[in-house]
């Protein structure tokens, strides 16, 4: 049992909490109005200090855990970066699964081992080397990640966003997330690129949660306490991809993404559900880096790579042809290597000069 003390005491709860009889993502202040000791959590009464996450008021003694000083965070690494290339990259492309043979495209390349990088969280997955690769691609100056990191892992929002953040601080202003993904809609089928036209996030995390920081911002008018996902997956970059894929004979379609947190592979009844809901594909990544991406102000372009039919691929109620497993993921993700790898490489200069 949680004992007070019988002075006032703030309690900062971070993360999901059921409060107001019902579950709110957030930051929650709560302070104790009596008791002492021997009295529990229950027997006090408490008082929520307000409604909204963004106006709560925070302790000096919890100051490390605010957004200033995951800025302050951001600008370590970026300094640690910068030690080692003087490289100011444009573009910013992160790889998923099976996908980081990308990197090798890159010239001039100086690569940085996350762990080398202060603050930078470490890809633990196979098929996520963890390295930044920065040099250029057709005279454009990029800043390739080879691999990311998730919420599965055990990171935190801020931590799974932490790169983001610091590749806008670095000077990104477009930036090209993919993965590898389930195809849900059934003409996907393994080995498809598709460009994301939209998402569904369904992790029950949003990286924007708690204090805003607008120093974050890399744009005029970003960086602010709500902002507008209307148009997360950039129009005009989605039409540079299409453009180009036909130039090289390459099908890319289009679909929504669905994010689930993971780590266990989805079931035929919520590849079900999710396609009620009007998804094409399913991942456990992605919409975490666009959120914050959007937040900052930077345009985003996402790939997916179809690897595997999700196991709603099948008729619903019926067995499953064959259980999912995460070698034929990367084992996809090589065949359709110089694809992709073509189809990137040209999209960073078209992406540049259109600018």
């Amino acid at each position: 049992m949680l004992h007070l003390e019988p002075s006032p005491v703030w309690i900062v709860f971070r993360g999901w909490t059921y409060a107001t009889g019902a579950w709110e993502a957030g930051f929650l202040m709560i302070l104790s109005e009596g008791g002492g000791p021997g009295d529990g959590l229950a027997g006090n009464s408490f008082h929520r200090e307000s409604n909204l996450p963004c106006t709560v008021h925070w302790l000096e003694e919890n100051a490390d855990a605010t957004m200033s000083d995951l800025f302050s965070k951001a600008q370590a690494a970026v300094e640690a970066i910068r030690e080692r290339t003087q490289i100011a990259p444009r573009v910013g492309i992160i790889l998923g699964s099976g996908l980081g043979g990308f990197a090798s495209q890159v010239e001039g390349a100086v690569t940085i081992a996350y762990a080398e990088i202060t603050h930078f969280p470490q890809s633990t997955v196979v098929g996520h080397s963890g390295k930044l690769v920065l040099g250029t691609i057709g005279g454009v100056a990029v800043a390739v990640m080879q691999g990311r990191v998730h919420a599965y892992e055990g990171y935190a929002m801020e931590q799974v966003t932490f790169p983001t953040r610091v590749l806008g601080l670095l000077g990104v202003r477009t930036l090209i997330v993919t993965n590898a993904a389930g195809g849900i809609r059934a003409d996907l089928a393994q080995g498809s690129l598709v460009a994301i036209s939209d998402h569904i996030n369904l992790t029950g995390m949003n990286p924007a949660l708690g204090p805003n920081e607008p120093r974050f911002a890399c744009a005029e008018g970003a960086g602010e306490r709500f902002f507008d996902m209307t148009a997360a997956y950039s129009p005009r970059l989605r039409r540079l991809a299409h453009a180009e894929a036909e130039r090289q004979g390459i099908a890319l379609s289009e679909g929504v993404y669905v994010a689930v947190l993971g780590p266990s592979y989805e079931t035929p009844a919520e590849i079900h559900a999710f396609r009620t809901m009007g998804a094409d594909l399913v991942g456990m990544s992605t919409v975490h880096e666009v959120i914050v991406a959007r937040h900052m102000g930077i345009e985003v372009l996402g790939i997916s790579l179809v690897t595997n039919a999700a196991a709603g691929g099948h008729s619903h109620g019926s067995d499953p042809v064959e259980p999912i497993r995460h070698e034929e993921v990367m084992e996809t993700g090589r065949r359709v290597e110089r694809q992709f790898t073509g189809l990137l490489t040209a999209l960073v200069t078209q992406i540049e000069a259109a600018d």
